[in-house]
């Protein structure tokens, strides 16, 4: 009985399943590529990300592929930068920054009060 060269959610999962069980590398290693195939390719991103909703599936993302966010960048869902949400809440940052050091000049030398004593 030949097995199906196409990728399937089920048949990745056993293997990870397996590996997690069994501490199988053979098993990981195999859906780790499997996954890899998924990560990489535009065509398969929207069923990788729906992959990503098992637990197992999203460790073995954070911990080797590290695909998540850039594919979820390069889909638009995410903000590369943070803006302030109102007007207040940059006011209540700028109020908590520490003030910039004042340059000051050294104080002039100080005249004695007793000159006839030095």
């Amino acid at each position: 009985m030949t097995r199906s060269s196409r990728l399937s959610r089920a048949a990745i999962l056993a293997q990870l399943k397996v590996a997690a069980r069994k501490g199988d590398r053979a098993a990981l290693t195999l859906a780790v590529e499997q996954m890899k195939v998924w990560a990489l390719s535009p065509r398969y991103w929207e069923k990788y990300l729906d992959l990503l909703g098992h637990p197992l599936a999203r460790l073995v993302d954070m911990t080797v592929i590290k695909q998540g966010d850039k594919i979820a960048r390069q889909k638009g869902w995410v903000t590369t930068r943070r803006r302030p949400a109102t007007r207040a809440a940059a006011a209540a940052k700028a109020l908590t920054a520490r003030p910039a050091r004042v340059k000051t000049r050294p104080a002039p030398a100080q005249t004695s009060l007793f000159p006839d004593l030095l």
